[in-house]
């Protein structure tokens, strides 16, 4: 037999084993459709600029007008297969980012409610949960890291919910047949670009553009600006580079480790057929179990470290200043 046959014969048993590991990692990425507890839901608009303003139901409906095809995953020009200009459709992720907020949204505003209701009343339920956390993250990771009270209650919002929000897509991401939005480079980079402007932001406002300026420096004489100012900017970009990057890769990596614990089942199963795979099975669901609780510590442990190492930063950026607040003296 001649590697012609021989590609001809191994290339069905090829593709279907391509087919089923291409289509379980495609499952990670984002879409276009609301892909949900196993179903695929076509009900996502597809917004797109490029000549013009154009507005679909569907990602069917986009293809039925003839202008735009999926290629990929993404759209494109069904003429050219060039990528439009922008695509601002409604998309998986963003639809989980939605659910997240309702859902931190709802949460408080049912604790708010009782407190208002009784405020010298003990907590109970979900109040006092959420009443343990916030306290936690007051006391814990917040106050001993910027410095003074006031700082604490003015960051305290921002990082608050930045910890629930983030927790709270890694934990859908768990859920049978979900996904989880912070395995996306978009996602967690609009939360590092956040904590890079709220991380300055505080510093410029606490301290000073002066303090701030000065602290480019590095405590060096100022005749070496040249060679520290740009090893400082290169300093306060790759401080949220490290955490889009380590969110991203700690949440995707658990992903992929399920998937490809899932994927032996099949390449097994075809490979060397059912009775092989039947007997891989039970391994596989069992590290799949394994890694899943694991993924469970891992949701909670990244909201924490990116809340933690953002409350670092602040008290990084203000420097000899993060003991002293203007306000405080003002009061």
């Amino acid at each position: 037999m001649n590697n012609e046959q021989q590609q001809l014969v191994e290339s069905p048993v090829a593709a279907e084993e391509k087919s089923v590991f291409t289509e379980l990692m495609g499952e990670l990425g984002d879409h276009h459709e609301l892909n949900m507890f196993f179903q695929h839901l076509p009900v996502l608009p597809v917004i797109l600029v490029d000549n013009g303003f154009h507005v679909y139901a569907n990602e069917h409906a986009m293809e039925e007008a003839g202008v735009f095809t999926m290629h990929e995953g993404h759209p494109v020009r069904t003429e050219t297969g060039e990528h439009p200009a922008w695509d601002l459709s409604v998309t998986n992720f963003v639809v989980y980012e939605w659910i997240a907020m309702a859902v931190v949204i709802l949460l408080f505003s049912v604790a708010g409610r009782r407190y208002k209701k009784q405020p010298l009343a003990a907590p109970r339920g979900i109040q006092n949960v959420l009443e343990s956390v916030v306290l936690y993250i007051r006391d814990e990771i917040v106050g001993p890291n910027v410095g003074t009270p006031a700082r604490t209650n003015r960051l305290m919002p921002y990082i608050m919910s930045l910890f629930f929000f983030i927790l709270f897509l890694n934990l859908f991401g768990l859920l049978p047949g979900n996904h989880a939005a912070t395995g996306a480079l978009g996602v967690t980079m609009a939360l590092a670009i956040t904590a890079f402007g709220v991380v300055n932001y505080i510093a410029i406002k606490d301290a000073g553009i002066g303090a701030w300026l000065h602290h480019l420096l590095g405590g060096a004489p100022v005749y070496l600006a040249p060679i520290m100012i740009p090893i400082e900017l290169v300093s306060l970009i790759t401080k949220p580079f490290a955490l889009m990057i380590r969110l991203f890769a700690n949440m995707t990596a658990g992903h992929i480790v399920l998937l490809s614990l899932v994927g032996l089942i099949f390449f097994f199963s075809q490979d060397m057929g059912a009775l092989v795979g039947s007997f891989v099975a039970p391994v596989s669901v069992l590290f799949s179990v394994f890694i899943y609780l694991l993924e469970l510590l891992v949701a909670f442990l990244q909201a924490y470290i990116f809340s933690m190492l953002t409350s670092v930063f602040v008290g990084l950026a203000l420097g000899d200043h993060a003991t002293d607040d203007h306000h405080s003296h003002a009061h």
